[in-house]
């Protein structure tokens, strides 16, 4: 008897998805990669702050506070630019290189030729604010490729997969490279040779990833996979206004914002290096062991992204994101409790200790990944969710606005951090892997590293609440928008209107 071939998406739910290659959609999210080994060396900004440019510990929090503030206030000015703007070879190749040169000119004059030459807090500032233009037109235009790529239920998860393997695995990659390989290397301490030569190491790499982004992208980066759905024969512009409705009157917009910006808190305060040091340095007792074990979880981690695709495809981002989110809940609540019951220099030690501290760990990290792979789905979902409601297609504008948002609020992660280690005795330097534990450095540690995420999964499950794009409501959307376009093609191509 002859195999019946399983349907696809469209021909379960009746529209023509925009489908990718597979090699497409791995290459298209190396953006992601590259713009997360910066994000690796942003972690050691406070490092860099104090040992490089003299700056104390108190002020460094409060720039790199004023900093977030200002990439925030920045995407929507290159949003905005980014959605005008048209290219006859395409524009998600010219913003991401672009700006990759950028921030790659910006990091070697912080780490490398400005470091401990006397420059001062102003110097670092005005060259921090350099990078984070770079960096915000290399993160808008790679956010972009996730919405513009394929707009199939299936596959569209699946883009979250490989940014999420990007996400998880090349940090903790290159924390090792900083962790087992400079840092020992240096004394193991964080000094200004060590920084400098993890930077330029770093950046060489992020360059491999940003050309395999490129020719990811190639295929669908034409104009007309950014047209929008107002007569072509007006062009339409993007402004301040379309940014100003799609914040307040998109609903299912302000519930993803709500979720993300309690979700990025968390994670900017978990990330930052000194939270690391207590964690793994002073209460394990070993820095190596945390970035080690986070490599290790991965490698599981990547089964439940992969599980949490599939789950997000059949049942929708929505219901993929409440259903993991209270798994995480559970899980970090556990893995507290262990914390505060069991002396943490003792479980190294004891194979018992090891491997229950082990598997909370990774069924924590794995429920985050699937959060992390509905929550990009999510905001793709969103960018055509909009385009339904207003006629525009604003991939940029979404991402931007979000960042926005995401930025003010979680700019208070590095200040919140370094404001944390001051209470408990680091005001003027900060914490090394050498330092003595205490019961002070547990509480806070357990309250930064597992307290603030719980948070945030509480927030989340508020606001899904109310979200209204589920799996079949997605299905219309994008039924409406096909009938739209079909509609217009026989209005000709746009013009400009006086």
């Amino acid at each position: 008897m002859a195999r019946t071939s399983k349907q696809t998406a469209s021909e379960t739910d009746g529209v023509t998805y925009r489908r990718a290659r597979t090699w497409e959609i791995a290459f298209s999210q190396m953006n992601n990669g590259s713009a997360m080994i910066f994000y690796t060396l942003v972690g050691l900004m406070s490092y860099l702050q104090n040992v490089g440019y003299g700056i104390a510990v108190a002020v460094a929090g409060v720039i790199l506070t004023a900093t977030r503030v200002f990439d925030g206030l920045i995407d929507p000015v290159l949003a905005l630019v980014i959605d005008r703007m048209n290219f006859p070879f395409g524009k998600l190749r010219f913003f991401m290189f672009g700006g990759w040169l950028i921030r790659s000119f910006a990091i070697l004059a912080l780490f490398v030729w400005g470091a401990d030459a006397g420059l001062g807090a102003g110097i670092f500032i005005a060259i921090y604010v350099v990078y984070i233009i770079g960096s915000s037109m290399n993160d808008i235009a790679g956010n972009m490729s996730s919405a513009v790529i394929t707009n199939d239920p299936r596959q569209r998860p699946m883009v979250q997969v490989w940014a999420t393997v990007y996400a998880y695995f090349v940090p903790a990659i290159f924390s090792i490279l900083s962790a087992v390989v400079f840092l020992p290397r240096h004394g193991n301490e964080f000094t200004v040779e060590m920084l400098s030569e993890t930077a330029i190491t770093y950046v060489a790499c992020s360059l491999v990833f940003q050309i395999l982004a490129l020719i990811g992208v190639s295929r669908i980066d034409k104009p007309e996979s950014f047209a929008h759905l107002s007569d072509r024969r007006i062009k339409a512009e993007v402004s301040m206004r379309d940014m100003w409705d799609l914040l307040t009157r998109n609903g299912p917009f302000q519930r993803y914002l709500i979720s993300g910006a309690a979700d990025k808190i968390a994670q900017v305060v978990k990330s930052q290096a000194v939270i690391g040091t207590l964690m793994w340095g002073i209460l394990q007792g070993d820095m190596q062991f945390g970035t080690t074990l986070g490599v290790i979880t991965l490698l599981p981690g990547i089964l439940f992204a992969i599980i949490g695709a599939r789950y997000s495809g059949k049942h929708g981002s929505k219901a993929a994101t409440v259903t993991w989110t209270w798994v995480g809940l559970i899980f970090a609540t556990l893995l507290t409790v262990f914390c505060l019951v069991v002396d943490m220099r003792s479980v190294l030690g004891s194979l018992p200790l090891t491997i229950a501290f082990f598997a909370l760990y990774l069924l924590l990290n794995g429920a985050s990944m699937v959060g992390t792979v509905a929550s990009g789905a999510m905001r793709a979902d969103i960018v055509d969710y909009e385009l339904d409601r207003s006629g525009k297609y604003l991939p940029a504008t979404v991402s931007a606005t979000y960042g926005l948002i995401d930025q003010i609020i979680s700019s208070l992660g590095s200040t919140l951090a370094l404001g944390a280690v001051a209470l408990i005795g680091f005001t003027t330097v900060m914490p090394q892997p050498t330092d003595a534990p205490s019961t002070p450095i547990l509480l806070m540690t357990l309250l930064l590293f597992f307290g603030l995420p719980m948070l945030g999964s509480v927030c989340t499950l508020f606001a899904m609440r109310g979200y209204k794009l589920t799996r079949s409501e997605m299905i219309e959307v994008q039924k409406r928008v096909a009938d739209r376009k079909s509609g217009l093609e026989a209005a000709g191509p746009a013009t400009s209107v006086p």
